[in-house]
């Protein structure tokens, strides 16, 4: 069994200070996609270590574009051998470190295990249209890494809600970044062409499982959450999903990050 979380975490100094080690080293996933990463790689890998020991892989891309340090960086991580590491995904977004890609070896086989943090963006403005640019990119290389074949997996914060059940006050939403109809547009062609949202192919017709609240007022509390945090698979190793979680955090104050961890279980 192959268990891969992804997370969100809002820079991993903050969530090291606010309780993610005792988390990892209860989950300890075989692998471990991250977004907003924030720090070089000897932090990153003190955490690891610090955590589970030893001997990880560590696929690490912070930005490198000006007036963008601090403001993202994706990561795979595994102790499982792996291949190649890429990161390219069009010129425009080379520093912006928001795409990474791992080949992990697994026993049945290789998997691609991608880290991706998709841009907030704001509508009507130019960083929507940046948000948008970068749904293409994105699009493009999932049909690449589809026609390549084997077994693939894109987790990571997309932040867009797909479906009326996966934001809980979608109405209110209707006309802002993150549920604009030419953003879920873009899973509706990922979706056409043969990925599977995995989470959702677990959880059938349910709200959520959200994995985002607002730190502010009583987002969390009142479960007022978004679903935008994916495992995006090839058909092939969504149909060998066998579980998927969101480690919620037991209350506001034990809560590492706004964004919780989702986890698949994969029998590969």
């Amino acid at each position: 069994m192959l268990t891969v979380a992804t997370v969100n975490v809002n820079g991993i100094r903050a969530a090291v200070r606010r309780g993610m080690a005792p988390w990892l080293a209860e989950r300890a996933p075989d692998v471990l996609c991250l977004q907003e990463v924030r720090a070089p790689d000897e932090v990153l890998g003190a955490l690891l270590e610090q955590s589970l020991g030893g001997g990880w892989h560590v696929a690490h891309r912070e930005p490198t574009d000006a007036g963008t340090r601090g403001r993202a960086g994706v990561a795979v991580a595994t102790r499982l051998p792996v291949g190649e590491q890429r990161t390219e995904l069009d010129p425009r977004f080379d520093g912006a470190g928001r795409w990474v890609e791992l080949d992990v070896q697994t026993p049945s086989g290789t998997v691609t295990v991608v880290s991706v943090y998709v841009h907030t963006g704001e509508a009507g403005t130019p960083k929507q249209d940046d948000k948008l640019a970068f749904l293409d990119a994105v699009g493009a290389r999932l049909e690449q890494l589809r026609e390549r074949g084997g077994h693939a997996v894109v987790c990571g914060d997309f932040n867009v809600a797909h479906r009326e059940q996966d934001i809980k006050n979608w109405r209110g939403n209707l006309k802002k970044a993150g549920f604009l109809p030419e953003e879920r547009a873009r899973y509706d062609r990922w979706f056409a062409s043969g990925w599977v949202d995995v989470v959702r192919s677990l959880h059938p017709g349910v709200e959520g499982p959200y994995s985002w609240w607002s730190w502010r007022g009583q987002a969390f509390d009142r479960d007022t959450g978004w679903r935008i945090d994916l495992h995006v698979a090839t058909e092939g190793l969504a149909a060998r999903a066998r579980s998927a979680v969101v480690d919620r955090a037991a209350s506001y104050a034990e809560r590492f990050s706004d964004h919780a961890p989702v986890v698949v279980a994969y029998d590969v």
